[in-house]
């Protein structure tokens, strides 16, 4: 039986008292964010874990990139939107409403990204992360061409396919371990 306070279903407690390093993280994301987000206290039984996990996110998410971080956040919802993951599909959908300053995108990339108002690229770049989730073993060199063809470079491509892959992996363990979205995503960024 999940407890309240319990961030997934599994009763992995948080290290307690928290490595002064990543007390001072979870500081700055309460100061920033005005909580901590529930995947990184899930992570925070181990802080080796939690420190892998929050690098490779910050690396993907928040590092400079030819994508901007709105299109990442869109990524992040169209793979989380098909895998049906509850947790990413609140959060990430709230960094949409917010990034975009659009409620009612944030809400269409949960429930159908294909009938968004999306520019070429961004379909573009949607398509081939909804393929990298459902079908990865077909891509082939047309699909890397269309995202070429609408100005992504090389190196645009790779940050696509991590972005959407860190989400595929990162949507089965919040769908395996219940994890449970912070209650603040829900009302993020729904004035428009």
């Amino acid at each position: 039986m999940r407890k309240p306070d319990q961030t997934t279903a599994l009763d992995l407690p948080m290290v307690d008292p928290l490595p002064p390093a990543t007390q001072k993280y979870f500081d700055i994301c309460q100061d920033k964010l005005g909580m901590i987000p529930n995947v990184l206290q899930a992570h925070a039984f181990d802080i080796e874990k939690l420190n892998t996990f929050a690098a490779l996110y910050n690396e993907l998410m928040l590092a400079d990139s030819g994508l901007s971080k709105l299109e990442r956040e869109m990524i992040a919802v169209v793979v989380s939107s098909i895998n049906r993951c509850w947790y990413c599909q609140v959060a990430h959908g709230a960094a949409v409403r917010q990034l975009s300053g659009d409620p009612a995108l944030g809400e269409a990339m949960v429930m159908n990204y294909r009938v968004a108002p999306l520019d070429a690229r961004q379909r573009a770049m949607l398509d081939f992360a909804a393929k990298v989730t459902t079908a990865s073993a077909t891509i082939e060199e047309a699909d890397r061409t269309a995202l070429r063809d609408v100005g992504f470079s090389e190196r645009d491509i790779w940050d696509i396919a991590n972005v959407a892959a860190f989400f595929n992996m990162t949507n089965r363990v919040a769908s395996a371990t219940g994890m449970q979205p912070n209650p603040e995503y829900h009302a993020q960024a729904r004035e428009g």
